[in-house]
């Protein structure tokens, strides 16, 4: 199973995640509380250990742009979390550095959301929850009862108010490859050491 912990913004959250090692890290470009700017996630990225990998978060940007951070930023993975297409994907990557990954948000709402995620042609989805008012860090749980009765395409993570209280029970439904966590490894609007220990804990111990 693996773990992204998303919204990295401060250089302690690197010494945090670089203590607890999940798989994976996410530096939010698109408009948020945890937004950054391309240097500051060049600065905090180049702290991270070397085994953990870090994705980029980006909302609607041109193929071009999102391009372009990935490399300032030494981005493993890009995570477009907006109306992207298969031809936006397909135009970006062309631009991206070789091995770069392309995951694709979809905020799950309908059985025809699955269906369509599957031609979007990206290396990975990542399922969150539906929200007409913002594209994702919503708090909000995505349909976990349609992703379970439908078993989307692999591999895909779960996103969407995840935390220590039902993470377990999230895992054990859905079985998705990964889960993707920002806000429940937070208090007070920052990340939370002992909540990012005890989510890494939780994973860790569970088998599927």
């Amino acid at each position: 199973m693996k773990v992204k912990l998303c919204g990295l913004s401060r250089m302690e959250d690197v010494r945090y995640v670089n203590e607890f090692q999940p798989d994976y890290v996410g530096f939010v470009f698109a408009k948020s509380r945890r937004q950054v700017t391309p240097a500051q996630a060049a600065l905090l990225r180049g702290r991270l250990a070397p085994s953990i990998r870090a994705v980029g978060v980006f909302v609607n940007e041109t193929p071009e742009e999102t391009a372009r951070i990935a490399r300032q930023a030494a981005l493993d993975g890009v995570q477009l979390h907006g109306d992207e297409d298969g031809d936006s994907i397909r135009r970006l990557r062309r631009l991206l550095p070789a091995g770069t990954a392309v995951w694709k948000a979809v905020r799950v709402r309908t059985p025809q959301d699955l269906q369509d995620a599957s031609r979007f042609g990206a290396d990975l989805l990542l399922f969150d929850a539906f929200s007409k008012d913002a594209y994702g860090g919503t708090g909000k749980t995505a349909d976990w009862g349609l992703l379970e009765r439908l078993r989307p395409p692999r591999p895909f993570f779960l996103a969407g108010g995840l935390n220590a209280g039902n993470l377990e029970e999230a895992v054990r439904r859905v079985r998705p490859d990964g889960v993707d966590l920002s806000g429940g490894i937070e208090t007070g609007g920052v990340k939370d050491r002992e909540k990012i220990k005890e989510i890494l804990t939780i994973i860790r111990g569970v088998s599927i």
